[in-house]
C-alpha cells in the first residue's frame, strides 16, 4: 500500500484496560504504533477515536439526542489525550472537533486541516460528525472523504473480516479481498451503512486489521498482506 494520506479510525476501548478508561500502557503501546509511521516515506496521518471508552449512550433515561452529545465530548477528551501523549515523544500533532470546544480544541477547518497533514502533523478529530445518530464510524468515513484520503484503516481487535464471527464458530472463513458489492450481498458489518455507503461513494479503500499486533500498523502500510481490504 503505497498510500500518502491515511485516516486511522480507533476505538474508546483502545485507550483503556481493566483499571482505568484511559490507561498509560494502552496509550504508550498507541503512540509507538503511531511514531513507527509518521516522519516516515510519504505517509501523512489523521486519526478518529470513538468513546466507548467513557461512554456508550443514555438508555432510558438519557435521551439520545443527549446521549450522543456526551458521547461527541467524551471523543474530545481521548483525542487531547492521544494528542498530548503524541507531542510528549516528539510527534507533531492538532486536534480538529466537529463543533470546536472554546478554549480546549480548534473548531474543525477542512482547508487548516490538510496543511497541517502537509505539515506532517498527526490531525486528530473530534467530536464526531458534530450531529447526533451518527457513529464514529460516519465520522472517519466523512472525514477520509473530506480530507481525500486514499484508504481507511479500521483498527480492531481481530485480523480482517470474516463470514461469521471467528470467536464464536472455529469455522469461520477470512477474506483477504472484498469488493463494495461484495461485503454488500454478503451482508458483512463492516462498519455502519452510512460510513460504508461514504467510502464507497468517495472511492476510498477500507482496511480493517488487527490494531493489537504490534507493528501491524507499518506492515498494512508497507503494503504487507494484513488484514482484509474492501477495494474502491
Amino acid at each position: 500500500m503505497n498510500s500518502k494520506r491515511v485516516l486511522l479510525k480507533l476505538s474508546g476501548e483502545s485507550l483503556s484496560d481493566n483499571f482505568s478508561s484511559i490507561s498509560e500502557n494502552s496509550l504508550l503501546r498507541i503512540i509507538r504504533e503511531i511514531k513507527s509511521v509518521v516522519g516516515k516515506g510519504n505517509v501523512q496521518l489523521a486519526i478518529v477515536i470513538g468513546a466507548g471508552n467513557i461512554w456508550r449512550g443514555g438508555g432510558k433515561f438519557i435521551e439520545r439526542v443527549t446521549a450522543d452529545k456526551m458521547g461527541m465530548l467524551a471523543t474530545v477528551m481521548n483525542s487531547l489525550a492521544l494528542n498530548d501523549s503524541l507531542v510528549k515523544v516528539g510527534v507533531k500533532s492538532v486536534v480538529f472537533s466537529a463543533n470546536g470546544v472554546s478554549g480546549f480544541v480548534e473548531k474543525f477547518n477542512r482547508e487548516k486541516s490538510v496543511r497541517y497533514l502537509e505539515k506532517g502533523y498527526v490531525v486528530v478529530f473530534a467530536g464526531g460528525t458534530g450531529n447526533p445518530f451518527f457513529t464514529t464510524d460516519t465520522a472517519s468515513a466523512l472525514r477520509a472523504a473530506e480530507i481525500k484520503a486514499d484508504v481507511l484503516l479500521k483498527a480492531t481487535q481481530i485480523d480482517g473480516v470474516y463470514n461469521v464471527d471467528p470467536k464464536k464458530d472455529k469455522n469461520a472463513v477470512k477474506y483477504d479481498v472484498l469488493t463494495f458489492k461484495e461485503a454488500f450481498d454478503k451482508r458483512l458489518a463492516i462498519m455502519d451503512a452510512e460510513a460504508f455507503s461514504l467510502c464507497m461513494y468517495a472511492g476510498i479503500s477500507i482496511t480493517v486489521f488487527d490494531f493489537y499486533k504490534d507493528g501491524n500498523l507499518q506492515k498494512v502500510l508497507n503494503g504487507e498482506k494484513i488484514g482484509t481490504r474492501v477495494e474502491a
